[in-house]
């Protein structure tokens, strides 16, 4: 953040401090925290013309809140290995228990006094950049998770382009009412409903069949379902963590029973959700399927595999007609959150009401990428506001993104028969 000739004084001094604060957190936190910090920096430098003594407040308010609750899963993770070192899990010690509800209720309870002190929707409402006109008609897209959330808002954007649009669902129910909506909004009477649970491995394979049956062509394929736990564990019919199956092996055994579909209908697309609290999160090779981890932490897990995994994604599509990009969203006001229990959930419907981007703003880049012209010949790229962004060096390596593929390989359990990328 650099001072421009004619700024007022108090506002140099504030960018002055700003370099100082993020100078200090390069030193003790190291990448990923400041990239996060810089992001704060970034959000908030609009704010510029307030008075310094607001935006410092601001500033400072919101490095709280990122801190404390981007912090809290990855710390509750660490108690949870700790207690599984032990020789019992965390959900077998009341002490543990105790600590991670009140821990959360206090830094929750914080961060919504500090948001409602800032009048965060500014962040909120704030204009996302412009996404292409193009038009979409005589294309094919699939977003998954499309009833609600940024995943609602994506399809109803492609649907108003012209496309035919397949709303990949687990809840079939709420699809049909959301599929109403979208063809009422957008006079597209071309959009349909189908089954897909992606924790399911044989949902995945009887949707993928449907679709490699019953469509002629598929365009853009946007990877936008995912879940998140807070402290219940699950673990599904395949025996996989269901986290990592819903916002990873599901994803991934799904890419490559349409890839063949894909490559016909070139030049198409393959647009994967992730997250940049990627950087807040380690993905353990040896143990890929954490059943024992605290569920809240494995959310973060997750989208540092999406990563790992567009990376040797897009790699093996070169030349192929396929591209694959990723993005991160932006924290969202969606459905993802109604998984956190009572009494937790008070203070963070508050926060997310507030503070977090509207799903129609946070859909944005993901239409981008999956529409935008500038982008057809654009791979193996993460974007972040509609702009590219750059990845921390500790998620770059080649050979991990290997190996991790190769694992995924064995989760999903693809079969000789099934299609290669």
């Amino acid at each position: 953040m650099s001072a421009r000739a004619g700024d007022p004084q108090d506002v140099l001094e504030l960018k002055n401090e700003i370099r100082k604060l993020i100078d200090e957190t390069q030193e003790s936190d190291g990448d990923g925290d400041l990239e996060l910090f810089r992001n704060i920096e970034e959000d908030w430098s609009s704010c510029a013309r307030l008075s310094s003594g607001i935006y410092i407040i601001l500033y400072r308010f919101s490095s709280m809140f990122w801190r404390a609750l981007l912090h809290l899963p990855p710390l509750l993770g660490l108690v949870s290995a700790a207690s599984d070192a032990a020789g019992s899990t965390y959900t077998d010690s009341t002490a543990v228990n105790f600590f991670i509800a009140i821990s959360l209720f206090v830094v929750s309870f914080a961060v919504t006094a500090g948001a409602l002190v800032l009048g965060a929707a500014l962040v909120r409402n704030s204009a996302a950049p412009p996404t292409s006109a193009r038009d979409m008609k005589g294309k094919t897209v699939i977003v998954t998770g499309a009833n609600s959330g940024i995943g609602y808002e994506t399809a109803l954007d492609i649907a108003r382009r012209g496309a035919r649009v397949v709303m990949a669902c687990r809840n079939t129910e709420t699809a049909a009412k959301a599929r109403e909506e979208i063809a009422e909004k957008t006079k597209n009477s071309n959009v349909v409903v189908k089954k897909l649970d992606l924790s399911s491995l044989k949902s995945v394979r009887e949707f993928a069949a449907d679709i490699n049956k019953n469509e002629s062509r598929l365009d853009v394929l946007v990877h936008n379902a995912g879940m998140a736990n807070t402290f219940e564990k699950k673990v599904t019919e395949d025996g996989l963590e269901i986290t990592m199956a819903t916002n990873m092996y599901g994803p991934f055994l799904l890419t490559h029973l349409l890839i063949d579909l894909l490559k016909k209908s070139k030049p198409s697309r393959i647009v994967i959700v992730a997250s940049d609290l990627y950087k807040l999160a380690n993905l353990d090779l040896e143990n890929p399927n954490p059943i024992n981890s605290l569920p809240a932490y494995l959310y973060y897990v997750s989208k540092r595999g999406n990563i790992l995994w567009a990376r040797e994604l897009s790699r093996r599509l070169e030349g192929s007609g396929v591209t694959a990009n990723f993005l991160h969203p932006g924290m969202i006001d969606s459905g993802i959150w109604r998984n956190v229990p009572f009494p937790l959930n008070l203070p963070l419907k508050v926060i997310v009401k507030v503070f977090f981007k509207t799903p129609e703003k946070g859909a944005q880049t993901t239409v981008h990428l999956a529409v935008s012209d500038e982008l057809d010949d654009v791979n193996g790229k993460y974007f972040m506001d509609c702009r590219e962004h750059s990845l921390t060096s500790s998620v770059q390596d080649v050979g991990r993104e290997k190996r991790f593929w190769e694992i995924c390989e064995t989760m999903v359990k693809l079969t000789p028969s099934d299609p290669r990328i």
